[in-house]
């Protein structure tokens, strides 16, 4: 059975709830009347307030992904799925936790 397809409608958060933004290449397939967000998307944090012990700041600012679709693709590259698993980072490349996904939709689906 296939999962959720992420498209650019969805919302997506870092753990201590900064916004993210997908920049995507896909201007060409639509699920759930938005664009499709593919493995290679550009993803930025931004309003993440994390804070490290002690006066340094150290807010979430991109989202590396894993786990993209095997046999769903827009021109050669792989869509993210539901269960794709975007790692937040710090500007340093720290791991920060995971990212958050909500409002996915639910009418096309992928393996």
């Amino acid at each position: 059975m296939g999962v959720a397809i992420l498209d650019m409608g969805c919302t997506i958060q870092c753990p201590h709830g900064g916004k993210a933004s997908v920049v995507t290449t896909n201007t060409t397939v639509k699920v759930g009347g938005n664009f499709a967000i593919l493995a290679t998307d550009v993803t930025t944090v931004a309003g993440c307030p994390f804070t490290l012990p002690g006066p340094k700041p150290s807010p979430c600012v991109t989202v590396q992904w894993s786990g993209p679709a095997q046999m769903v693709k827009v021109n050669g590259t792989p869509v993210l799925l539901q269960t794709s698993v975007g790692l937040c980072k710090s500007p340093e490349g720290a791991p920060q936790g995971p990212a958050m996904v909500s409002g996915v939709q639910t009418k096309v689906t992928g393996l």
